[in-house]
């Protein structure tokens, strides 16, 4: 069952200035000062608990479900900590008028915005400061504020659950106006699950994660993928008294399949018809007694969406090579692997 989580995140009073009633030292006790009130929702659709229920079932895994889901507290989460609202002219070259910043660190909070009355676009985004790879690029104008990661070649994770929104406005005088805005996820996680079967342990073992979108345009809800991706590190989620480990990465999604969708419109917007081609990966290097690297590819076929949460369940069996069940799955192993220029430790 698909996992719906919503609360009103924050309240934002517009006090609008009206000809006649906001010149200095005039008097305003006659002055009717309309206000317009924003209502923002943030919205958790997700995946969390019906993969988890689905993917790690037994007693173990369970314990390991538990782990992920501690993990991943701060990413799938209906908390925002801080919120970016950003205000644009709807003509020319929609050049930002207004931005304000907040620090909420609650569920719910009221400020009171100065803006002229006029139409507008409006754009916000939560969840930014504290997120060590991602930050708001270009924001001086509508079309172009994004979403962006740090460009290297190997980046971490996420560290927040990014949620945006955008919507049109305008602001009138002499009425009370109501605006409701939902704020969306926009990134997502993968765990790949690994059983060491006949190793003793996964010490030295690594993991990453590749093929995702570079960056999120806010405006037009697009993201932004270019043609060599960047390799997403991933972070180790243990238990103490058992072998079986899960790396665990928070990126943004993956590229949609080419063909047509053809999923149904249900409540469950996971679903989807697997490309032909793989769509994004991850890599595993397991290291051998004999001082060699094993790299395993595992390429998927289905999409990675924003607010899912993907696992993957696989063993290392021989050679160091990684074996998964996953029909979506297809790997590529390569023995005695050497160094390239891309992977970074």
């Amino acid at each position: 069952m698909l996992r719906r989580l919503t609360i009103i995140g924050w309240t934002a009073l517009l006090a609008l200035t009206i000809t006649g009633c906001g010149a200095i030292d005039e008097d305003l006790s006659d002055c009717d000062v309309p206000q317009a009130e924003l209502n923002y929702e943030l919205t958790l659709v997700t995946n969390l608990t019906t993969e988890l229920t689905t993917e790690l079932s037994t007693e173990t895994d369970t314990e390991l479900a538990d782990a992920l889901r501690k993990h991943l507290a701060n990413i799938f989460t209906d908390f925002a900590h801080d919120v970016d609202l950003s205000f644009y002219e709807t003509k020319g070259d929609s050049i930002l008028l207004q931005n304000d910043r907040h620090i909420m660190d609650a569920n719910q909070a009221s400020y009171t915005l100065n803006l002229p009355m006029r139409e507008y676009m409006h754009l916000a985004a939560a969840n930014i400061v504290e997120n060590n790879v991602v930050a708001i690029d270009r924001q001086n104008f509508c079309h172009k504020a994004i979403l962006s990661q740090e460009r290297r070649d190997t980046i971490d994770s996420h560290t927040t659950g990014l949620f945006t929104a955008r919507q049109p406005m305008e602001v009138l005088g002499n009425v009370s106006q109501h605006f409701n805005v939902r704020l969306y996820m926009a990134n997502c996680a993968a765990a790949l699950v690994i059983d060491p079967k006949d190793r003793e342990s996964l010490n030295g073992v690594r993991v990453y994660s590749t093929g995702f979108a570079t960056g999120f345009n806010i405006c037009d809800s697009l993201f932004r993928y270019e043609e060599h991706h960047p390799i997403v590190r991933t972070t180790p989620v243990t238990l103490d008294n058992a072998k079986v480990r899960a790396y665990c990465s928070v990126s943004f999604p993956s590229p949609e399949p080419k063909a047509t969708r053809t999923v149904i419109e249900t409540e469950e917007p996971f679903i989807a018809q697997p490309d032909e081609k793989a769509l994004w990966e991850f890599r595993v290097y397991v290291p051998q007694p004999d001082g060699t690297v094993t790299e395993t590819l595992l390429r998927i076929k289905e999409p990675l969406r924003a607010g899912q949460l993907k696992i993957i369940k696989c063993w290392i069996g021989e050679h160091g090579a990684v074996v998964s069940r996953n029909s979506e799955v297809s790997t590529s192993v390569t023995l005695d692997w050497k160094k390239g220029l891309v992977i970074e430790y």
